[in-house]
């Protein structure tokens, strides 16, 4: 942590000791390297306890992710630098990517408690859309039919689909554009 007192740079005695242990880490002394890990390990549980106190089960797959990034990243880190804000820069990014996931994870889940009544009568409508989208489906080519079946249905994202079809990532968006243009038109076609 860096403070500054009449204009002059204040150094935490963590960030003093985080550091040395980490430089002495990367110089090849491996039990400084595993006690920086683990002082590192308190220190982030610390910090995102405080910004996650309601997740406080999310914490520890957190703090994992952190100190993975850590390693692999431990060459980007310049020695001149604080120590801590490039720590805290990279616990950012990764408490962004978590809270990303969290929200497409948590809007494809809706409460069921507030729907009960739902399960008062059986109904196959759901089974006859499946077919007759699976047959709007067969009616397009594989570079539309795919994306849409991967991204809009199967709810994989943009890249995993161009991976998994050998497209590019322009290619699956506009595979889906186009293929669901053409849905809407078959579909008012039968209307």
């Amino acid at each position: 942590m860096l403070a500054l007192v009449r204009g002059r740079p204040i150094v935490h005695p963590t960030e003093t000791r985080l550091r040395a242990l980490l430089l002495s880490g990367m110089d090849g002394d491996a039990v400084a390297y595993r006690t920086f890990l683990a002082e590192l390990t308190r220190y982030l549980r610390g910090y995102l306890r405080r910004r996650i106190p309601q997740l406080a089960d999310d914490v520890e797959d957190l703090v994992q992710e952190i100190l993975l990034a850590v390693h692999n990243g431990r060459h980007t880190y310049r020695p001149d630098e604080p120590l801590t804000a490039w720590i805290h820069a990279i616990a950012r990014y990764k408490l962004m990517d978590f809270f990303r996931a969290r929200s497409r994870r948590e809007s494809l889940h809706e409460p069921i408690d507030d729907y009960l009544d739902i399960f008062a009568a059986a109904d196959d409508e759901p089974s006859a859309a499946r077919r007759d989208i699976g047959k709007l489906l067969e009616q397009l080519p594989d570079k539309q039919r795919l994306p849409i079946l991967h991204v809009k249905l199967q709810g994989l994202s943009v890249a995993e689909t161009a991976q998994l079809t050998g497209l590019s990532e322009s290619a699956v968006k506009v595979g889906v554009h186009r293929g669901l243009k053409a849905l809407a038109a078959r579909i008012r076609g039968l209307a």
